[in-house]
């Protein structure tokens, strides 16, 4: 709860990855309140009352994944809502001729994030979402210790380019410092 606030507030993209990470960690947990507990929410070094928000928080989470049947797969309905919103940002942006660096950021990272898309199988999804399943799919492939290659890696750093930019633009526009219509 603490990080994802946080993570909300600075980067939607690491925001939406954390999340990922969470439903990810809540599935592994097998939606069971007390694993939940006792190994994520019983870390956080923290008052008892910031540590029942957690809780509460978990077991929010925990609901509606039951509740929109993504048990074993598929991510909460808010988070998919917040990539659209993401994708709509994206193209206004690119539409817009306001920031040439973006547009260029875009087209250095589309022939990795169109790769992706070829080599996961991935249909019907918005360059957004590719992106961001692509550098998950790599946080996940370093943290199983697998190897990456050199072209995969480049591919990441281009990417992740890309989402840095339009999580920055994507916070002045909420802030209210940018300008455009979606």
């Amino acid at each position: 709860m603490i990080i994802a606030q946080e993570k909300r507030k600075s980067n939607i993209s690491e925001y939406i990855l954390y999340m990922w990470q969470i439903e990810d960690l809540i599935r592994a947990l097998d939606f069971d309140m007390d694993k939940i507990q006792n190994t994520i929410v019983s870390q956080f070094k923290t008052d008892e009352n910031t540590r029942s928000k957690i809780s509460d928080w978990y077991t929010n989470l925990v609901i509606m994944m039951e509740k929109e049947f993504i048990k074993n797969e598929g991510h909460l309905q808010f988070i998919i809502n917040l990539i659209n919103e993401l994708n709509r940002f994206n193209i206004a942006l690119l539409n817009s001729n306001e920031d040439f660096n973006y547009n260029k950021l875009y087209q250095t990272a589309k022939p990795a994030i169109d790769e992706f898309r070829v080599k996961s199988r991935i249909k019907n999804a918005s360059d957004i979402y590719v992106a961001l399943q692509s550098l998950y799919s790599i946080m996940l492939l370093h943290l199983m210790k697998k190897e990456i290659s050199k072209d995969t890696s480049d591919a990441a750093k281009q990417i992740s380019r890309f989402l840095a930019h339009l999580s920055a633009r994507f916070k002045q526009y909420e802030e209210g410092n940018l300008d455009i219509e979606l």
